[in-house]
């Protein structure tokens, strides 16, 4: 079982992740004001100190504490990690991302440092601040609180001291429309709008006073692996921790695995050329970021100064990449360039349409810019990568590759470094860049299979035709191909998943629809004076008891939903028998 301290934006988040693995948590907050639905967490409010925290986790068989609290709930982080130690219990801090701190804003550690050489300051800081301000009166400054506007805030407001002319409420938390000399905000990160914040006061030519956040315990500064500050390493941790809590388990593309080992192959480099270490190999983990900003962690092995590799982890994502060692070798340079160089396992691209140069090796171009944004936040130094994948000229040989024109070994892919169990989206994502790949060869037509039988059923009627594998998904390969400019698409299909369409269902998985019975029932009515096909199984049955004008019926009615993602030009569909 899970206890997550929230009542914030990362608590929302933390929320949205463990409600997808459809078993039960408890979600605590401190005041119960925050309004969020929750199908499989339960809600318990109000304060806990540290005796009744470490009650609650041995009555509740708590396995895992996660602290997703504002980060300035320096108490509440404290027993949270105080009960963490005492009970053996691993904790997770879902932390926010804080934007770096520029020198403009005068950046102080706590309220007493708050300069007095000013008239008028709005404070952003929260009611529960307002004792804490209340000294500056006595320095002339005058001061006007923003807090939210409930009665419970109200009255806390009025107990400290403040008076009604002296309080404002937020209605848009990143304006600002209160006139001052200066504002008072706290570090609140990217989630709690301090840049938003911060450009409003800009505009206004106000001062801007920032409290800095306070350190996080000892405990997770020991701990740095624990913590995390997005959905993808939050869900990566509780898999780790609780195996059992999600059916099927996340994981990372080679693009991302490339790109820590290239972190690792240079934070090695720069650190043998400034220390003169040894050439000797160990084990360490590297943090980098995903194309969305979140940190990630995850360990690598040195091998050597400029070499570093990572072992592509296992999730329940059907890829033949699991498992596999992704090495990187790094060469600092005197110019500005990043260059790819070829490495083995990774194939070179033959082809046009997939977004690099023909003859450079198969990184993508996500990965590429990971890859770029790692090494420029260590190094303004030129640098030539070279990556290389253990076994992956016979791991090509399990992919598509060679039908985009990759060839040799795998790509290195990844949109956004993660990868999601069972993964349509990866599907998906491979019918588009074949697609790519056709437009890019100057195809005027596509042709659309929903596999091997169809594929070469098209190619035995039209030779010329380029021939894409879509599986289940054709509503998203004609969208796809529309998009493309595609203005003649041949659709390959099977009379079990053609009944499937023609009712109007653009994925055909066995899990998510049936063949209809009765629709077909009704589709045979149409041309079949007396039909019953009350002992019918299998859709390819029709072939044997039904007659041609059914199979033209059904065609038709196939294009018209077709229409739907593929409204002009020219649409075929070839019925293939099994």
């Amino acid at each position: 079982m899970l206890l997550v301290f929230g009542g914030t934006t990362e608590g929302r988040r933390a929320v949205d992740v463990l409600e997808e693995a459809g078993k039960t948590f408890y979600y605590s907050t401190k005041t119960g004001e925050q309004e969020m639905t929750l199908h499989n967490g339960v809600r318990i409010d109000g304060a806990m100190d540290g005796e009744a925290m470490c009650r609650f986790c041995q009555e509740h068989e708590i396995r895992l504490i996660v602290d997703a609290a504002h980060p300035f709930a320096s108490t509440l982080h404290e027993t949270i990690a105080t009960v963490g130690r005492s009970l053996n219990l691993p904790v997770i801090r879902y932390e926010r991302t804080y934007p770096p701190r520029e020198p403009d804003i005068t950046w102080i550690d706590d309220y007493s440092q708050i300069p007095t050489d000013i008239h008028t300051l709005l404070a952003t800081s929260g009611v529960q601040s307002i004792g804490k301000l209340q000294w500056l009166e006595k320095k002339g400054v005058k001061v006007i609180y923003r807090i939210l506007n409930r009665e419970s805030s109200i009255e806390l407001a009025h107990r400290q001291g403040a008076q009604d002319e002296q309080l404002c409420f937020y209605e848009d938390g990143t304006r600002i429309d209160v006139p001052a000399d200066a504002i008072l905000l706290k570090e609140s990160g990217i989630s709690g709008g301090f840049t938003e914040k911060v450009t409003a006061a800009r505009s206004m030519s106000m001062r801007i006073i920032a409290l800095k956040r306070p350190p996080l315990p000892s405990y997770f500064l020991l701990h740095p692996s624990s913590v995390v500050n997005g959905p993808h390493g939050f869900r990566r941790m509780v898999e780790n921790v609780l195996p059992d809590f999600f059916p099927l388990k996340t994981g990372l593309t080679t693009g991302a695995y490339a790109t820590a080992a290239v972190r690792a192959a240079v934070q090695s480099l720069l650190s043998e050329q400034e220390s003169a270490n040894s050439d000797n190999s160990y084990d360490s983990d590297v943090t980098f970021a995903l194309p969305d900003g979140e940190l990630i962690t995850v360990p690598v092995h040195i091998e050597r100064p400029g070499v570093a590799s990572a072992t592509k982890g296992f999730s329940d994502d059907p890829d033949v990449t699991r498992g596999c060692v992704i090495t990187a070798e790094v060469r600092l340079t005197d110019t500005a360039d990043i260059r790819f160089l070829q490495g083995t396992g990774v194939g070179t691209v033959t082809l046009p349409g997939l977004g690099l140069p023909v003859g450079e090796p198969a990184i993508n171009p996500t990965p590429r810019r990971m890859i770029e944004a790692t090494i420029r936040e260590l190094t303004h130094r030129g640098c030539d990568v070279t990556i290389s994948v253990k076994g992956g000229e016979e791991l090509a040989q399990h992919t598509f590759n060679e039908r985009v024109g990759v060839v040799g070994g795998i790509s290195i892919i990844g949109t956004s470094g993660i990868v999601r169990p069972m993964s349509n989206e990866a599907v998906v994502e491979s019918i588009r860049r074949e697609l790519d790949v056709v437009a890019a060869t100057g195809f005027a037509a596509a042709g659309l299979a929903m596999g091997k039988r169809g594929e070469d059923e098209l190619i035995r009627r039209e030779p010329g035709l380029r021939v894409v594998l879509c599986g289940n998904f054709i509503g998203e390969a004609l969208t796809a191909a529309y998009e493309r400019g595609f203005r003649r698409c041949v659709i390959g299909i099977g009379i079990g998943k053609a009944v499937k369409l023609a009712e109007g269902h653009l994925d055909t998985h066995s899990h998510k629809v049936t063949m209809n019975k009765a629709f077909v029932t009704t589709v045979a009515e149409e041309v079949v004076a007396d039909v019953n096909l009350e002992r019918l199984t299998m859709a390819r049955e029709l072939w044997a008891i039904m007659p041609e004008a059914f199979f033209e019926k059904i065609k038709t009615l196939c294009i018209q939903h077709c229409r739907r993602v593929f409204p002009t030009g020219e649409l075929e569909v070839v019925l293939v028998k099994n």
